[in-house]
């Protein structure tokens, strides 16, 4: 990209963010009617859309994923980028060309017998191309999309800025999202897309794991030309989860397809490695026998060996109604925050659960919504960074089910393909465990030992809050006396002018440099303290 175009770039998108801070703070200020302010946040909405649509490259990731996020955003905001995953615009052939030219060393024509110049899927970092090769295989040529790596570059600038702004002067929920955490990890996973080579190691690690799998089909890679902008996989036929009419007419019913999704997908968030975070309906397709058809391993994200057990825990529990169980997992994996009230939750947890989504028909859906994202906003409660791309994974698949499976329970759905897959690992005992632990007479004695236990849980408590504090008490001191020092040096100053003394009027000033950069070094640390004292009390 040439200069110019970066500037105009970064222009356009500092200058659409200002607006929309300005537009929101305005509203606020003013006080304007919920109606006035569905229509601002759906014209925000096209705004942004469009702007997106206009800038292309990283943006449209950003925005795909800001689109799955209804549980921060409006509504009337997110309807308008619900289309982004289908409607990137493809790029010009001969650049397409081009980088083919260059990326194989050789003219195009060595390579394929023929090629299709219309983008069979075009997304953010990636088009696709259908081909065939030399030997009359049909294939699937992905080819990075032209000047990427200078956009994203240009964008990834951009926005450090924007989370800097909105770090400090937009107000986010309580705790929910780390911008600047979130910022790093959207980086390193798009910096990792940008090299189909990695790519192609993740599609072959699905592969292999995969390998005896019937339900999963995963295509095979032509190795010999795939580069770090070309990825060429063998060409596979199938049909979209959300094509009701195609589903119909499935060999197997709209529940078994629902089941198999979930057989594929749950492993994956549950064993540790490695797991699909991006499945939308263009990237998970079914064959006419049922099979599910798994394809673009850009964005992946991996599960640690602690977290993966914490979360088996997490789901045994739940299934097995042991609430108090499942709240301690949730405290373990970091979606509590300290302040949080274990019988409180425990309470809530029990209550959601028991909730009749047959009611759900007589309801104002949107009313509904709003409810349980001010209940949401007002529970101790937060998203751990590192699960934000699992819970797109999730978010995705469950909604992909409720649409092949719309009667059914997604619990009544789940809780069979989770105990076939305990069984696989030889965890049933585990689950039956949790069962046993759920029953009252069980609980009464669990009481009885968090009776016992709680002056020992006081004390502790007691006594990190007297380390809080006096960690506090020198931040401040520190602070105190470098500002006395700041003032010393400001008069040394005044004394040495006054006095026409230039050395002790440098040396005074030098003092009082020295003093005020370390009263903002002291602040910025303290700051910085206390925006992460919820983690530090874990």
């Amino acid at each position: 990209m040439k200069a110019r175009s970066k500037l105009l770039r970064m222009y356009k998108l500092l200058s659409m963010a200002l607006h929309i801070i300005f537009q929101i703070y305005w509203y606020k200020w003013t006080r304007k009617s919920e109606a006035e302010w569905e229509k601002l946040w759906s014209g925000i909405g096209k705004r942004f859309r469009t702007t997106l649509f206009e800038l292309e490259g990283l943006l449209i990731k950003i925005g795909q994923f800001i689109s799955i996020r209804s549980d921060l955003l409006p509504k009337a905001f997110i309807q308008e980028l619900q289309d982004l995953t289908d409607k990137v615009p493809p790029s010009e052939w001969s650049k397409i060309q081009r980088i083919l030219n260059e990326e194989w060393g050789s003219e195009l024509s060595k390579k394929v017998v023929a090629i299709e110049k219309e983008a069979i899927a075009s997304a953010s970092i990636g088009e696709v191309y259908k081909g065939a090769l030399q030997d009359g295989s049909i294939v699937a040529i992905k080819v990075q999309r032209p000047d990427i790596q200078s956009i994203v570059h240009t964008d990834f600038r951009t926005l450090s800025i924007l989370v800097w702004f909105a770090d400090r002067f937009v107000p986010i929920p309580k705790g929910f999202l780390n911008l600047k955490v979130l910022f790093q990890e959207l980086k390193q996973v798009t910096e990792r897309e940008l090299d189909f080579t990695k790519e192609k190691d993740t599609l072959l690690y699905f592969k292999e794991r995969f390998k005896d799998n019937e339900l999963v089909k995963i295509p095979r890679v032509h190795q010999e030309l795939c580069t770090s902008k070309v990825l060429v996989m063998e060409w596979v036929e199938g049909k979209r989860l959300n094509d009701s009419a195609a589903v119909e007419k499935l060999e197997i019913s709209r529940h078994d397809l629902a089941r198999r999704l979930m057989k594929i997908f749950l492993p994956q968030w549950l064993e540790p490695g490695m797991f699909h975070a991006d499945p939308h309906p263009g990237n998970v397709l079914f064959t006419r026998e049922g099979r599910i058809i798994l394809l673009d391993f850009g964005m992946a994200g991996e599960i640690s060996k602690k977290d993966a057990v914490s979360f088996q825990n997490l789901i045994e529990s739940i299934l097995a109604k042991n609430y108090s169980k499942a709240v301690e997992c949730l405290s373990q994996l970091g979606f509590l925050l300290p302040e949080a009230n274990a019988g409180t939750m425990e309470k809530l947890l029990s209550e959601w659960m028991a909730f009749d989504l047959s009611q759900v028909k007589d309801m104002d859906l949107v009313a509904l919504k709003l409810e349980l994202n001010d209940m949401i906003a007002a529970l101790p409660i937060q998203v751990p960074t590192r699960f934000v791309f699992l819970g797109r994974s999730f978010i995705t698949i469950e909604g992909i089910v409720r649409h092949l499976a719309p009667e059914d329970d997604l619990l009544d759905l789940g809780k069979p393909v989770f105990t076939e897959w305990l069984s696989s690992q030889g965890n049933k005992w585990s689950f039956i465990w949790s069962i046993i632990q759920s029953q009252p007479l069980f609980k009464i004695f669990h009481s009885a030992v968090e009776f016992l236990e709680t002056p020992r849980k006081l004390e502790k408590m007691k006594e990190a809050g007297q380390r809080r504090d006096f960690q506090f008490t020198i931040y401040e001191n520190r602070k105190k006396q470098l500002f006395q020092l700041f003032m010393l040096g400001l008069t040394g100053s005044g004394f040495g002018i006054y006095l026409e003394e230039m050395l002790i009027m440098q040396l005074s000033a030098g003092i009082a440099a020295i003093a005020l950069a370390g009263f903002g070094v002291n602040s910025w640390r303290l700051g910085k303290w206390l925006k992460y004292m919820p983690e530090k009390r874990r």
